[in-house]
Formats: C-alpha cells, sequence, structure tokens
C-alpha cells in the first residue's frame, strides 16, 4: 500500500512538473495536429463567376479554407447542409476567431476574407451554394468519404 502511495505521489509531482516546464514543445494531437491539415482551394466570391470545387474531403481531416469576396456585390453562401456534415473548430474574420456550434449561411456585403477551419465527419454528398441562384457555377460541390 505505502508502494502504491508512493509512485502514485511521484506520478503526481512529475505530471505538475512537466505541465508547468514552459520549455515543453508538445503541440495538439490527433485530429487537430498540424500532420492532419490540408489546406483547401481558396473560393472566391464574384458577381457571376463560378465557386471553383469540387471538393473531395476525407472524413476525419482537419481542413481549412479562406472565403473572399471582391466587394461587386453583396454576396452569401448556404452552407446549412455542409455544416452539418462537419464539425467547425473555426471562423476567422479580420483576425477575431468564432467557434460556432454550426453554421446556416454566410454573407459578405463588402469585399473582405474569412478563414473556417473544420474536420470533415459525415460521409456524402453535400452543395454550398448561393441562395437564389441556379447556375451550376454558382455551387461548390462537396463529397465527404
Amino acid at each position: 500500500m505505502k508502494k502504491a502511495l508512493l509512485l502514485a505521489t511521484c506520478l503526481l509531482f512529475t505530471n505538475l512538473t512537466l505541465a508547468d516546464d514552459d520549455d515543453n514543445k508538445l503541440g495538439m494531437a490527433g485530429l487537430l495536429s498540424g500532420s492532419n491539415k490540408v489546406d483547401l482551394p481558396e473560393v472566391i466570391l464574384s458577381v457571376g463567376e463560378p465557386l471553383g470545387g469540387p471538393w473531395e474531403l476525407k472524413s476525419g481531416t482537419y481542413y481549412e479554407v479562406e472565403i473572399t469576396a471582391d466587394g461587386s456585390g453583396e454576396i452569401g453562401l448556404d452552407i446549412s447542409a455542409f455544416s452539418r456534415a462537419v464539425w467547425i473548430d473555426e471562423i476567422v474574420i479580420e483576425g477575431l476567431e468564432i467557434r460556432p456550434y454550426g453554421v446556416e449561411s454566410i454573407e459578405f456585403d463588402d469585399a473582405g476574407t474569412m478563414e473556417i477551419g473544420f474536420i470533415a465527419v459525415k460521409p456524402g454528398r453535400y452543395t454550398i451554394h448561393i441562395p437564389g441562384s441556379t447556375g451550376e457555377s454558382q455551387k461548390l460541390e462537396v463529397e465527404i468519404k
């Protein structure tokens, strides 16, 4: 019993020492690790221009995408079905980080850029599209495998 207590005490102090070490260079692990991150091609929002794609994503992989509007008009994206198939880590707009539970849509009133970091989760086919548009180039097809 005394040996077990001594061992537990040693482990506790070892962990406290490591946690307090400023030189500890441990980073993120698992799904959020840098080795699991993939940068997707930038999506450019411009009146009458195609959204790009298609995207073929792998479930369990962390992705980042920049969405940039050129200011040629108010442009929104319906991402509701897509956002239910991924876990959104963060949305970054001009250095401000937002960590949402889910997102129905995004809209740009002026020129600007946002970055969205997410983990693909639910396999299937999804569409990101400009609401009210009917053109094939006004949507981005996404497949999560």
